[in-house]
Order: structure tokens, then sequence, then C-alpha cells
């Protein structure tokens, strides 16, 4: 039997290729809200960040999710990312 091909995502911040579930992504839906999807399967665009806390600061100061999400993204979001890292997931 094959071995299960693992999902590899890429960080838009470090644009390091990681498994799936080693990144957080953040989703902006149909009716254009921002939303974190832990699970990742929420419908929307989505774009992928690395569990750190120097990724998510750098992404708040750089605006580069607001870019690939093609809108604002609410300071709440990355406290919110801050919150999950710092928990542990």
């Amino acid at each position: 039997m094959k071995p299960k091909k693992i999902p590899m995502r890429t960080c838009v911040i470090s644009r390091e290729k990681k498994p799936k579930q080693e990144l957080i992504r953040v989703v902006r839906t149909p009716e254009n809200e921002i939303i974190i999807d832990l699970k990742g399967k929420a419908n929307g665009r989505g774009a992928y960040l690395q569990k750190d806390l120097a990724i998510i600061e750098k992404a708040e100061k750089t605006k580069i999710l607001s870019k690939h999400l093609e809108q604002e993204i609410p300071k709440e979001i990355y406290e919110e990312l801050k919150k999950i890292i710092q928990g542990g997931d």
C-alpha cells in the first residue's frame, strides 16, 4: 500500500513549504468576512501562516495578509492568532 500523501502549503511570510497541519489558515469567506480556519476546510480565499509569533508580527507590520486576501485585516484577527500560538493551538 502506498504511503498517504501529506498536503504541503506555503507560508505567505517565510515562503517555506510545510505540512498543512503545521500552518494556520486565515480565510476571506464569500461573505467578505475574515476568519481563522483551524480545520482548513472553510470556503473562501485562504492564506497560510506558520505558528510562530515573529511570523504573525511580521504579517501585521507588512500587511501581507491584506494583500493576499484583498481585504483589510482587523486587528482582532492578529490578536486571536497570537493567542492561538501562545496557547499551543
